[in-house]
C-alpha cells in the first residue's frame, strides 16, 4: 500500500494552482472540470508520478473553512514537504514574497519552516538532516 493522493483545502483553486506551481515549484497533473469545481492536482516536477496532492475547494464542505481557520489559529501546519536545504528554500520563498510563520528551526533529526499558501492554509517545509 502507498499513498496516492493527499488534499488540502483552498479558498480558490486558481489562487491556489498559482501559488503551487509558480512559487512552490510543483506542477499541475489533473484539472478535470467539475461543474463550479474541478479536480485539480499538482505534483514534484521530481516525481512526476508520484503522489499528487488535491487543491480541494474549501466551500464545497461545512466543516473545510473552520478546520482550515481552527489549524492556521493554533499555528498547525495543515501538511509537510521535504526540501533538500530548508534555509535555501526559506531564502528563495521569502525573496518572492511569501510570508512565513516560522523561520527555520532545527527540531533533533529534522530542520522545519512553516509558511502560509495565501489559500488558508500553513504548510510546513522540512529538511532531514
Amino acid at each position: 500500500m502507498r499513498i496516492n493522493l493527499a488534499s488540502v483545502f483552498v479558498d480558490d483553486q486558481d489562487k491556489a494552482l498559482r501559488f503551487y506551481t509558480d512559487v512552490l515549484g510543483f506542477v499541475k497533473k489533473s484539472d478535470v472540470p467539475l461543474g463550479e469545481h474541478k479536480w485539480l492536482t499538482v505534483v514534484s516536477p521530481e516525481q512526476p508520478d508520484g503522489t499528487e496532492l488535491l487543491l480541494e475547494p474549501a466551500g464545497g464542505h461545512p466543516a473545510a473553512k473552520p478546520y482550515q481557520a481552527a489549524l492556521a489559529a493554533d499555528g498547525i501546519p495543515v501538511t509537510s514537504f521535504a526540501v533538500d536545504d530548508v534555509r535555501a528554500e526559506f531564502d528563495r520563498l521569502r525573496a518572492l514574497g511569501v510570508r512565513f510563520t516560522q523561520e527555520p528551526v532545527e527540531m533533533g533529526p529534522v530542520i522545519t519552516a512553516v509558511l502560509d499558501d495565501t489559500c488558508g492554509n500553513l504548510i510546513q517545509i522540512a529538511q532531514h538532516t
